[in-house]
């Protein structure tokens, strides 16, 4: 019986992962076509630093649930491929800028990507992956300003819950793999809490539709689990942080889709 109920949940598990795999938006294998979905793209970017490093992790720790190493390899590509896109798709100098110091930053961590994970290099990735998130969301900022100002930040905001999802999920995942953050405790916190704060807003915001306010309900939900986790002495199992941080991916990829499409109408 019991047996019966752990490949049962196992299962449950395989779905939702294959189900994340489509939670990229379709525009990013294609031109730009406005700035609502540059503000989009750009702010796709800071979610992959984050993912990189929770699968690097995954990857380090010998855990193939999910397929880490696949999907950090797709990664990789889109993240590289998008820098290019955006970088051709707007006229201003201030972003072109912003976009160079992105790639600048980007080559060497590219390299280290494509080593066999370890501890010693975990450390000085998760710093430079920092330094690259700082330079992705200068860019995600400038591309805002472009916009309405007002619309351009919720979509900001929106995206941005996407990369604290699995900002949430890589740096537990360093705790549990072992690699030593004096700093883990304070990162978590201001993670946490920007998440909260965020989503507090975007509920509020007066033209969410009903199925936008659904999917961050549902996040809600789902981020529970995440403050339930940072307050317990017990040490959850990687495959449950990536399943939960996956399904807010999921859900706020969508919400930020949402958004944007109500921008284009």
């Amino acid at each position: 019986m019991k047996e019966f109920i752990i490949l049962k949940y196992l299962k449950k598990i395989t779905i939702l992962l294959f189900i994340s795999l489509f939670i990229y938006n379709p525009a990013s294998a294609t031109e730009l076509k406005n700035l609502s979905e540059a503000v989009d793209m750009a702010g796709k970017q800071r979610m992959f630093t984050q993912k990189m490093l929770k699968n690097y992790a995954m990857i380090g720790m010998n855990n193939t649930f999910g397929n880490p190493k696949e999907d950090l390899k797709n990664i990789t590509d889109e993240f590289e491929n998008h820098i290019e896109l955006l970088y051709n798709f707007t006229k201003d100098e201030a972003v072109k800028k912003s976009i160079k110091e992105v790639k600048k930053v980007w080559t060497p961590i590219k390299q280290t990507l494509s080593l066999t994970p370890n501890k010693e290099s975990a450390e000085k990735l998760q710093e430079d992956l920092e330094i690259l998130l700082k330079t992705t969301d200068n860019t995600t900022k400038l591309f805002a300003k472009l916009t309405d100002k007002h619309y351009g930040e919720i979509i900001n905001i929106s995206g941005r819950q996407r990369m604290l999802s699995q900002r949430m999920a890589s740096l537990y995942m360093l705790k549990v793999w072992g690699v030593d953050d004096p700093k883990f405790t304070q990162k978590m916190k201001e993670t946490m809490t920007l998440f909260k704060t965020s989503l507090d807003k975007l509920l509020l915001y007066d033209k969410n539709t009903p199925e936008i306010t659904k999917l961050l309900n549902k996040t809600q939900r789902s981020f529970k689990f995440f403050e339930f986790m940072n307050k317990s002495s017990t040490k959850f199992i990687p495959s449950l942080i990536y399943k939960k941080s996956n399904e807010i991916l999921k859900d706020m990829n969508r919400a930020t889709n949402l958004y944007t499409a109500i921008e284009n109408k």
